[in-house]
């Protein structure tokens, strides 16, 4: 017996749309809706195994239930656009599916299912609908059943008329005088006023149905009800036929014209990749059952061992793919597992104990004439050293061709990167290890087979990486800046940098002096001893002892977050002294500890990761440890830097830092005259800015004119509000928004450049930086304020932080090369947002002081000069 599945569209689209947030591609389409309908889809077509299957569609504003009542679904909202714009897609999909759709003009998908589930009905046919729609219970029958969604579209649940019998007490058809009396707002039908679903449920228990109610209107017992009836016969009546699902529309449609016999994987594929739905893309079946077989016997791979490795040292070609499976996701620690190669006829598993005794492999790997295509470059460098193995002449990185195409996807991995770009698929790692406490080593079947597919993968994506790439003009960027640069940050995270762990625990007694001392002092102010980093007990000290004003409520009580407390600062020292033992206590945990936990036993240096895909605006940011927001405001977490010292003695530590690179790199996209002038004749900017917009003489620019100019020149970059500023300077909105506008008047072409990028951003639908890198803005063209202003703000802050990333990069390439070239033995330590950190030996200081901001200062030719400062010391922190 067949069994045949109904899907109501519209209900569905809905709920998933509001179930799901504002998710987009990255050519800005949405796709929420898409994607709750298709994981919907997904699940009915794996639970239900439906053989026959339609999804009925509403057509047309205007149904004939208008007629009888104007106002029918007129308390409904307009559909968003971003919703509206989903159904094409939503049609789109049911065709990649194979699954037919179905909508008559001037009917609702109601009325289709109605009359098809009556068609069923009478042929005896197992069927089921599904809706998000109450209304629908009325059709289920001993063959029909109605499964309604719950949680968004995660989960059914499934009615037939016993379930109805058990949760209302009433026969399906009678659902129809349920909505009668008690109306439905989502369909503005308007029923009794005053009766609820309780209220209904009784009548409806003693009556049958919305007639027998009010011929026995007499009867019913409470006064008021009685008169609410009375008054409303004829709303009852039209609510009643409203809700009425039609049973004989007009459908040309034959049951077996819905006939299913699965999909087919590869436009099922297509579509989802077309969408970036990158999770979904391992739920993929083959149409037919043997499918999984079939892909089994279609990947074929050899295991290399000691017997036959000799026979396969031909296969080790030019190019070749290359993955490295390590055990652990810190590549600084992790242990080889082993290796997957692969080209166009092979793919091959290496263990680490075979490959350790592969000389041929080893020679290869070595061989910088031998072009190899790898998932991470810098990992897979890295890693190896680390084992003793050098690894030349990577020519590809799908990791960084893949983040280069779409940056909001950061750290892609290869199972990703897979199912968009490779024919076939790759479990992802935590399927096959498991997660956490859970996590082992596979078998060593499975595990060389993943490993070889990897490789196999990472070789069939280079190609449509590359056409991508090409299409997207980011071929150079690829190339010429973060492929060089991965080798760079190799070497950087290699070398390390040494850190002093005595003075790090110094820097730990010293804290805990001070947090003991602001810990007496809290207790002092406060009357009483508590435990300050209970958010609970410090909220009873504030606002029940303190009676301090509650500016904002949580569910566990008022708030006693960083940004309420600075708030609270004017009403009571104890403020204060709060936000300091939290800032102290946090360094002492995070920083000094942090940092202690990470020195590499043999090295006496951390190792941090630099991350090079992980930023939407392509700046690099670091971890194992992070050493990219150590907080330098606070002069004891500028001290953490005195740990920081160079690897061997006689050396010094050199730090030089691009000065106000974010406002020259606007003063030249920008073009704005006043802006190139001011850094052309090398002037303080934000005493230039001042002077301008003041309209003083340079000697008449007061501190506080030159404090709020600097807080306008940053926030500009930013696109900040007139309330941001407002709050920054604790100035009125007024205030803050006259003071932005004498600013655009002054510097015009920022104006006129911000209001540029916004408008090209809405029509191409991203944004790039002077080297052609991308951030795609999918809510540019929201209808949601927030979303657009703040893709709006991104616009805008993008071209120019990423530039300032994209100028940085550069010249940690060309400084590289600069100190190769030059034989000389000052190494690259860090790189912490616009600034560069070296070791330098005594006898370069000079040259390198020299070096240093001529490759950093013309890394970029900008219309305006780049500046950079340079200083040394013993540690990092004497480098100031």
């Amino acid at each position: 017996m067949g069994h045949f599945v109904l899907i109501d569209g519209n209900s569905i689209a809905n709920r998933a749309f509001y179930a799901l947030p504002l998710l987009s591609t990255s050519a800005g389409l949405h796709t929420n809706a898409v994607l709750g309908f298709t994981t919907m889809l997904l699940k009915v077509l794996e639970e239900l195994q439906p053989t026959h299957i339609m999804v009925a569609f509403d057509a047309g504003k205007v149904v004939f239930r208008h007629s009888e009542f104007a106002e029918y679904k007129g308390g409904r909202k307009k559909t968003p656009p971003e919703l509206s714009e989903q159904f094409p897609l939503m049609r789109e999909l049911l065709d990649a599916f194979s699954i037919k759709r179905f909508e008559l003009e001037g009917y609702e998908a109601d009325d289709i299912i109605g009359t098809l589930t009556k068609q069923a009905d009478e042929q005896n046919w197992k069927t089921t609908v599904i809706t998000g729609d109450k209304d629908m219970l009325q059709l289920v029958s001993d063959h029909v059943s109605v499964a309604l969604t719950r949680k968004g579209v995660s989960e059914i649940e499934l009615y037939t008329p016993q379930e109805i019998t058990d949760k209302y007490g009433l026969e399906p058809l009678q659902i129809i005088d349920l909505k009668g009396l008690m109306g439905d707002t989502s369909d503005n039908i308007p029923g009794v006023p005053g009766v609820g679903e309780k209220t209904a449920l009784k009548l409806l228990h003693e009556y049958g149905s919305v007639e027998q109610v009010l011929e026995n209107v007499d009867r019913v017992s409470g006064k008021k009800l009685q008169e609410n009836l009375r008054e409303n016969v004829d709303k009852a009546k039209l609510s009643k036929a409203l809700a009425t699902i039609m049973r004989d529309a007009p459908v040309e449609l034959n049951l077996g014209d819905t006939a299913y016999d699965g999909y087919d994987g590869a436009s099922v594929t297509e579509f989802f990749k077309k969408m970036e739905f990158k999770s979904l893309l391992s739920k993929v079946k083959g149409t037919a059952p043997t499918a999984q077989s079939e892909e089994k016997q279609a990947f074929s791979f050899e295991v290399v061992t000691s017997a036959n490795a000799d026979a396969f040292a031909a296969n080790l070609t030019s190019p070749m793919a290359i993955y490295v499976e390590m055990d652990g996701e810190n590549y600084h620690h992790a242990p080889i597992l082993g290796f997957g190669l692969a080209n166009e006829d092979i793919a091959l598993y290496v263990s680490w104990d075979e490959a350790k005794e592969w000389e041929a492999f080893r020679n290869w790997l070595g061989d910088a004439g031998q072009e190899k295509w790898t998932f991470d470059g810098k990992r897979d460098t890295v890693g190896l050293a680390w084992h003793g193995l050098d690894i030349k002449g990577i020519n590809f990185d799908v990791y960084l061709a893949s983040y280069l195409l779409n940056a909001a996807e950061s750290n892609p991995t290869v199972d990703s990167i897979a199912a968009q770009y490779a024919q076939i698929r790759v479990l992802p790692d935590e399927e096959l290890y498991g997660k956490g406490a859970k996590r082992l080593i596979p078998e060593t079947d499975e595990l060389s087979e993943h490993v070889a597919k990897k490789a196999k993968a990472i070789w069939q994506s280079v190609p449509v990486l590359r056409e991508q790439l090409e299409e997207n003009d980011l071929s150079g960027l690829l190339n010429d800046l973060e492929g060089p640069l991965s080798l760079v940050l190799a070497e950087m995270e290699k070398h390390g940098v040494r850190v002093n762990a005595e003075r790090l625990a110094q820097m730990g007694d010293e804290l805990d002096r001070k947090l003991e001392e602001l810990t007496a002092k809290i207790y002092d102010l406060a009357g009483m001893s508590f435990n300050i980093n209970s958010p609970k007990q410090l909220g009873e000290v504030l606002y029940e002892k303190l009676d301090l004003p509650v500016l904002k409520k949580t569910k566990t009580g008022p708030s006693t977050s960083a940004d309420v407390l600075e708030k609270l600062a004017p009403y009571h020292p104890i403020i204060d002294t709060i936000l300091t033992f939290r800032q102290l206590g946090k360094l002492r945990s995070t920083y000094i500890e942090g940092l202690t936990k990470e020195i590499h036993g043999n090295t006496s240096k951390v190792h941090t990761i630099f991350n090079q895909a992980t930023t939407a605006t392509g700046r690099l940011s670091s971890t194992d440890p992070n050493l990219q927001n150590i907080p330098i405001r606070m002069e004891e977490g500028r001290k953490i830097r005195e740990a920081f010292i160079p690897s061997e003695a006689d050396c010094y530590i050199l730090a030089a830092d691009y000065s106000q690179i974010e406002l020259r790199i606007l003063a030249h996209i920008s073009g704005d005259e006043n802006l190139i002038d001011a850094f052309r004749k090398n002037m303080d900017i934000h005493t230039r800015t001042a002077m301008d917009v003041f309209g003083v003489a340079e000697q008449d620019v007061t501190s506080l004119m030159r404090r709020q100019a600097k807080a306008v020149n940053f926030g500009i970059v930013y696109g900040i509000s007139d309330y941001g500023l407002s709050q920054n300077l604790n100035i009125t909105r007024k205030e803050a928004g006259d003071f932005i506008e004498r600013y655009f008047s002054v510097f015009s072409g920022v104006k006129r450049w911000m209001e540029e990028i916004v408008q090209q951003a809405k029509q191409d639908g991203y944004v790039t930086t002077l080297l052609q890198r991308r951030r795609y803005l999918p809510d540019i063209r929201s209808s949601n304020f927030n979303l657009r202003s703040f893709a709006e703000r991104t616009a805008m802050n993008t071209p120019i932080q990423g530039t300032a990333a994209d100028v940085i990069k550069l010249a940690m390439i060309r400084m590289q090369k600069s100190l190769e070239e030059k034989g000389l033995k000052s190494r690259m330590l860090l790189q912490v947002h616009d600034e560069l950190v070296f070791e330098v030996p005594q006898d370069e200081l000079e040259l390198m002081q020299e070096l240093v901001p001529e490759v950093m200062e013309n890394a970029l030719e900008l219309d305006v000069p780049l500046k950079v400062d340079v200083n040394y010391g013993r540690s990092w922190y004497d480098a100031k």
